[in-house]
């Protein structure tokens, strides 16, 4: 949710932010309304019982013949009552419902519009000449890494296998992943991958992408498209002690995503799919570190990029590709030969207060006074990094060299049919 403060004392920021998105700016003015009309509720509500509960004390010293006007009094004062709050309860779900509708105010400085309005930032290293090259679903399956087919037999369409060392080169990057972040003071976590729906609304994924997560019925849970998810719940309704700086998580978890929408695009291979496993770095701070960290998180991803030796650049996301609880957002994309282009491999995303609103998650400031927390989030490792490895570490003769830093894990400097 959306700073009220910010709301009431700024509009247009709202607003412009808004228009920025490709979003509805008259949802701003929707929700203006909304707080007004609930602040009149309560106010009404909050009078009539003040009145009722003075009437209620006449009662007892009310003379005979005055009693029954002070009774009569009382039960319509009752009424009254009863018919506010009922006005109040309305005021306060219509109110809900605006507030919720509004997006992460963007910061200053984020482009304007949608997918293809990024500005680069940096790009860093060269695509490497690679004559003919194959993609990365034909060196898989030659170097029985990946196995698309009897994914697909098994559990369908986007699903597939990791088999052998395709294993341990996801089991390895995943591990580099971790060891990065542990050494650079990130808890570990493998949190729960179904969280109830007050979670997943709380973090922003039941908006406009609703569609793409699953959901048990029978259960009423979901399962989570991020590591991100459980962990902004893990703290949700608590004050946390930020004096010794930003907590920082990095959580480890197999993600589900059912790609609605995405029909006949990256059919191919495993870039978009419908489960995959990833490392997750999420970091609460105060809002006015939350600036300073989103540049850390990036240099974390950066580094990680670095290891694996892909040539990749870094975009400032658009507001109109954010999503709804990111304020900015960078993403790292690698070079893709047989796709001629770069494509995503991670995410970075300041939240700003929005989550933590939404989840009641908040800290003490120099005063004690309890203040909303800032919470961010990023990519340290997934599946879909498989795909740049492969494909840019191709030979000529059809092997793969494995990243210097993954050759512990994964027991060899090349990978052979």
């Amino acid at each position: 949710m959306i700073d009220l403060k910010l709301l009431r004392e700024d509009p247009d920021a709202v607003r412009r932010s808004q228009t920025s998105r490709g979003e509805d700016p008259a949802l701003v003015d929707a929700l203006l309304s909304a707080d007004t009309a609930r602040r009149a509720a309560i106010s009404t509500a909050d009078t009539l019982r003040a009145e009722q509960k003075g009437v209620s004390r006449e009662v007892g010293a009310a003379s005979p013949e005055d009693r029954p006007a002070v009774l009569a009094r009382a039960k319509e004062l009752a009424a009254g009552v009863k018919a506010a709050e009922v006005q109040q309860a309305e005021a306060e779900a219509a109110f809900t419902a605006a507030h919720l509708a509004i997006s992460n105010v963007i910061i200053d400085g984020v482009p304007a519009g949608g997918e293809d309005d990024f500005v680069v930032l940096d790009t860093v290293g060269h695509p490497p000449v690679i004559e003919n090259p194959k993609d990365h679903l034909e060196l898989g399956e030659a170097l029985h890494l990946i196995d698309m087919e009897r994914g697909a037999k098994v559990s369908g369409s986007r699903f597939y296998f990791l088999t052998g060392r395709g294993a341990l080169l996801q089991l390895g990057l995943l591990q580099l992943a971790v060891r990065l972040a542990t050494e650079a003071g990130f808890t570990l976590m493998i949190p729960p991958v179904l969280v109830r729906p007050e979670i997943m609304a709380g973090t922003g994924f039941l908006g406009a992408h609703a569609d793409e997560v699953y959901h048990l019925d029978d259960d009423d849970l979901y399962l989570v498209g991020t590591s991100e998810v459980p962990l902004a719940g893990y703290h949700s309704g608590e004050i946390l002690d930020l004096s010794a700086g930003p907590m920082r998580y990095a959580g480890w978890s197999s993600c589900f995503r059912r790609e609605a929408g995405s029909y006949g695009k990256d059919t191919r291979g495993i870039i978009r799919v419908h489960q995959f496993d990833k490392v997750e770095a999420f970091v609460y701070c105060k809002p006015e570190e939350a600036q300073a960290e989103h540049q850390r998180l990036l240099g974390w991803q950066r580094e990680m990029l670095a290891r694996i030796d892909v040539p990749y650049r870094v975009i400032d996301v658009a507001a109109g590709d954010l999503g709804s609880s990111a304020a900015r957002k960078f993403d790292c994309e690698a070079w893709v030969p047989t796709q001629q282009t770069y494509r995503e491999l991670t995410s970075t995303s300041n939240c700003s207060t929005f989550q933590a609103r939404r989840l009641a998650t908040r800290y003490r400031d120099e005063n004690g006074k309890p203040q909303i927390a800032a919470t961010l989030n990023g990519t340290l490792g997934t599946t879909r990094w498989l795909v740049a490895i492969l494909e840019n570490h191709q030979q000529p003769d059809g092997s793969v060299k494995v990243p210097e830093a993954l050759v512990p894990y994964v027991g060899t400097e090349v990978l052979e049919p």
